[in-house]
């Protein structure tokens, strides 16, 4: 058991992150480690689901870890199981809730990081998606990484196919590990001792979530999650007369509104029932009243939170919707040119036989690039039940 068996199919990476720790605990010793090995700001980048935030947390882990008769990252101390859990004091990880990271947000978060570690080794700041960072909210961080306290380590995940969108300035003082796709015997392997998923459905799993390591977990242990899969891919054969059209996009929008609701319901209550009980509902006596007003406010600041994290949910699995459509074009081309390429569906290799027996090659490109239109159109905030209609009406003519 490590820290490291978090990381699917990333030897490189862990290699590097691996030395950088072992560096970082000579420093907490006392000692002067070779210089370069341990920075105090990373940069990791990677396609969708190669586990960015994953191989972060892994290494802030490493980071925190107690074990010192060993290489750093054992798995099972304190230190790393607080990490990995997420609940260590000085491991703090910034998620966006709705579409950007505030300056508000951050420049909290920078004040905290500039304290010394409370109980572990290191300050660990860990920032998912920082291309949400705001123009504002990245100005803040750049202050801290240009001048970082001591014992402070920043850890920033972004995706590769968007790196212009953290600013070159904070890119240039991090240092970069770069991540690849993991092939799907490294992800099946992983879902089979780590999740323990049967053989067969992590193989299945594996083969069908183009790479993405979180979407092959979850189509292996979610049944709905397989369903909607199904039901998106039989959509580029079942448009078959205009009326399809629009029967088909509010199913791809029914959909991703109800991975939405799933997805948020149970924390949405949970938080507003945390902050009335702070707030003192329920309770009596001398300033019950003044306690509810207040009340007020802050309820509707986190409906608008939450809001803005349901928006942001629905449009990710719209594009996880819009990324499974692609893959069913690209097998459909891939068949008809006859090219030897690992389809992206093979369980649906019947489908696409028939889609590149119907349409021409010129046809399949056309639908092809009418959802990778798409899913920028939704990316620059088109609404999307416009974006979506606009998409089938191009697939289903051709």
């Amino acid at each position: 058991m490590s820290v490291w068996d978090e990381v699917v199919g990333q030897p490189d990476a862990v290699a590097t992150l691996s030395a950088a720790a072992e560096a970082a605990a000579t420093i907490v010793a006392g000692g002067t480690p070779a210089p370069g090995v341990m920075t105090h700001a990373w940069l990791f980048t990677g396609p969708p689901g190669s586990g960015r935030s994953s191989t972060a947390r892994a290494f802030a882990g490493a980071l925190q870890c107690v074990v010192t008769d060993d290489r750093p990252g054992c798995g099972v101390c304190t230190g790393c199981r607080t990490t990995l859990h997420g609940t260590h004091a000085d491991v703090r990880v910034v998620t966006p809730e709705g579409l950007s990271i505030s300056v508000a947000e951050m420049r909290a978060l920078v004040q905290i990081s500039a304290r010394r570690p409370t109980s572990g080794r290191w300050q660990v700041v860990i920032i998912e998606d920082a291309d949400r960072l705001t123009e504002g909210a990245a100005n803040a961080l750049l202050k801290a990484v240009e001048e970082p306290p001591e014992r402070t380590v920043f850890l920033l995940c972004a995706p590769s196919d968007h790196p212009d969108d953290v600013s070159v300035t904070i890119r240039s003082r991090c240092r970069l590990v770069s991540l690849g796709s993991p092939r799907p015997a490294a992800i099946a392997s992983a879902l089979e001792s780590v999740d323990g998923v049967p053989p067969e459905m992590a193989q299945w799993a594996a083969s069908v979530c183009g790479g993405h390591v979180g979407r092959a977990r979850r189509l292996a242990v979610d049944e709905q999650a397989r369903g909607r899969r199904e039901s998106v891919l039989r959509i580029p054969l079942a448009l078959r007369k205009p009326a399809d059209v629009f029967t088909c996009a509010d199913e791809l929008i029914k959909a991703a509104e109800e991975d939405a609701t799933t997805a948020n319901e149970a924390r949405n209550e949970a938080e507003r029932e945390a902050l009335e009980t702070a707030m003192g509902a329920g309770g009596t006596g001398k300033g019950t009243a003044a306690a509810t007003r207040g009340a007020k406010g802050a309820l509707k600041d986190l409906e608008k939170r939450q809001k803005s994290r349901a928006t942001r949910t629905q449009r990710d699995s719209l594009d996880m919707a819009l990324v499974d459509l692609a893959g069913f074009y690209r097998d459909a081309l891939v068949t008809k040119t006859g090219s030897e390429a690992a389809l992206m569906h093979p369980d649906r290799a019947g489908d696409s036989r028939t889609a590149a027996a119907q349409w021409s090659q010129e046809s399949i490109l056309r639908r092809l690039e009418a959802v990778l239109a798409c899913r920028e159109a939704i990316e620059v905030n088109v609404k999307p039940r416009i974006a979506i209609e606009a998409m089938v009406t191009t697939l289903h003519r051709g």
